[in-house]
């Protein structure tokens, strides 16, 4: 009689807090993990066995910053991803759950209508991976606040929303933050800021454009870390007043991450997302469209601006605008200190998650990244935003953070699996490997056992590059287990589906409600006892 489904040993199992020895197994069955136990491992009670041949067995990775699909974009101009191609790049990383953005534009009057579209658009081809929904909210009436986001979240397991202070389509102005800020606190919410300073970024743009400075390059010089760093302080002020949690998203600069530092250990709800470019990449890569060296070269701050601006300057017109392949928003930043600030953060705690904003175009397409490249001339303000990276995210960080000894194995843990799902909800279905979650896993190879080069032509995505062309991981996903099935088989069938479902999301556990009684509410108290 077969009692499992599959048995996964001879590896090292790894929580937040633990890694095992290699006497322990996991035995599954039904898409659930059914024990973990220490001990010879009943191969014969098993339909399929895998020995993890002494090498890290990890909770499957959740990726919740990915872009798909979004409605802002006409279907026939959009040369990103699919959610079919999208999660198959997604699987063959190691990660087995994405939570992609619902976008709401300003003509948009209702969300309910914009999540079954974006349904439709994931089951149309299917997915490999399991899948939910962010709401990103642009224009939040009091019918869309009171009324339909209780909706959301009691009917549709939508639990989060992001909102932007910056991009004229997009952003928010600070009164409607703070009403978004009061019924997230409310219905349990996660609230997720792109915190940059719009007024900041458009004087800077204005002054390049009066100078001719257009550059893919130049990106990096209109989004200076100080809007950053300024909307930061702005969005954890506005919190505070209403004592609800927030997620700074995509955190590059060293400002910022000390900020919200000064913020946790004042005990307030503040949480902080980075990304592999701000670990891995300086502002050159705006300029060599990959992750390139000149910055890395350099000892201080001066020099590497110097060197940049030299380098902006020289080569074909062709050559320069490879650099449009970098452009993102937040730029990586020009100084070497802000690379170094995030690994800080990655390595103290302060960074809560780790995600990839995913959002990639093609760069050899004219509705692509080339839309910046119109007869020879450069306007980088008319780059697509965004980078390929949903599938080098987990080996990127396995090789440099872990491999590298920047972070501890349960530290990866902590931010691409267990901290995420309690953040978004998904605690009660991943994140972990235990009893009764769902049986995903990534089971990764033995350490120094592989050593290759990324290049674009191996990836699953359906994009036409990476920015991290050419650079060396030494660990990789061997197999990604989703629900207890294989989705990914480095050594044989490759990526196998697509068997991804959609996951209905709870209030997150991590980022519990402030306790403190805000502002509103003790007006509210002496409001009563005044009617008393």
């Amino acid at each position: 009689m077969m009692l499992y489904d599959l048995i996964v040993y001879n590896g090292r199992i790894v929580s937040p807090g633990h890694v095992s020895d290699l006497s322990t197994w996991v035995g599954i069955s039904g898409g659930k993990i059914v024990c973990v136990h220490s001990g010879p491992a009943p191969v014969d009670q098993a339909r399929r066995v895998i020995d993890a041949r002494g090498a890290y067995v990890t909770p499957g990775g959740i990726d919740t910053h990915v872009h798909l699909e979004q409605l802002q974009v006409a279907p026939e101009d959009d040369t990103g991803d699919t959610f079919y191609s999208g999660t198959r790049s997604a699987v063959a990383g190691g990660t087995t759950t994405i939570i992609a953005f619902a976008n709401q534009q300003r003509h948009d009057d209702s969300l309910l209508p914009l999540v079954k579209e974006y349904h439709r658009r994931a089951e149309k081809r299917g997915t490999f991976c399991d899948y939910g929904f962010h709401m990103i909210l642009t224009k939040p009436t009091k019918t869309i606040l009171d009324e339909e986001l209780p909706i959301l979240v009691r009917e549709e397991g939508i639990t989060s929303i992001k909102v932007y202070m910056t991009y004229e389509a997009r952003r928010i102005n600070d009164r409607d933050m703070l009403e978004i800020m009061i019924r997230t606190r409310r219905l349990g919410m996660t609230l997720m800021i792109h915190a940059e300073n719009d007024d900041m970024v458009q004087l800077v743009i204005d002054s390049l454009r009066d100078h001719d400075l257009g550059e893919p390059f130049h990106h990096a010089i209109a989004r200076i870390p100080l809007a950053e760093d300024e909307a930061t302080n702005r969005a954890i002020c506005l919190s505070n007043l209403i004592s609800t949690p927030i997620l700074i998203v995509h955190v590059s600069s060293a400002v910022s991450m000390a900020r919200i530092r000064q913020a946790q250990d004042d005990l307030h709800p503040i949480f902080a997302e980075t990304c592999p470019q701000y670990l891995l990449m300086l502002a050159d890569a705006l300029v060599t469209g990959s992750h390139g060296g000149c910055a890395c070269s350099h000892d201080s701050h001066s020099s590497v601006k110097e060197a940049l601006d030299e380098a902006a300057l020289h080569g074909t017109v062709e050559s320069r605008f490879e650099g449009a392949k970098a452009v993102c928003s937040p730029p990586p930043r020009e100084s070497p200190a802000d690379l170094a600030a995030v690994w800080r953060g990655m390595a103290n705690g302060t960074v809560t998650t780790f995600s990839s904003d995913h959002c990639p175009s093609c760069f050899d397409h004219p509705k692509g990244k080339k839309k910046g490249l119109t007869d020879g001339v450069v306007d980088f303000r008319k780059i697509p935003n965004g980078l390929a990276g949903v599938e080098t995210r987990m080996p990127l960080l396995m090789t440099y953070g872990v491999e590298k000894s920047r972070i501890p194995i349960q530290r990866f843990v902590e931010v691409c699996c267990t901290q995420p799902a309690r953040l978004y909800g998904l605690q009660h279905k991943k994140g972990s490997i235990a009893p009764g979650l769902d049986a995903d896993l990534v089971i990764w190879y033995p350490e120094g056992e592989i050593q290759e080069t990324i290049t674009n032509d191996r990836l699953h995505h359906d994009i036409d590059h990476t920015v991290f062309e050419g650079k060396e991981v030494t660990n990789w996903p061997r197999y990604t287990i989703l629900r207890g099935e294989v989705a990914w088989d480095r050594e044989g069938a490759g990526v196998v589906g697509p068997k991804g479902e959609f996951v209905k999301r709870i209030q997150g556990d991590l980022a519990r409600r402030g306790d403190a009684e805000t502002t509103l509410e003790r007006i509210a108290r002496l409001g009563a006892q005044g009617k008393a």
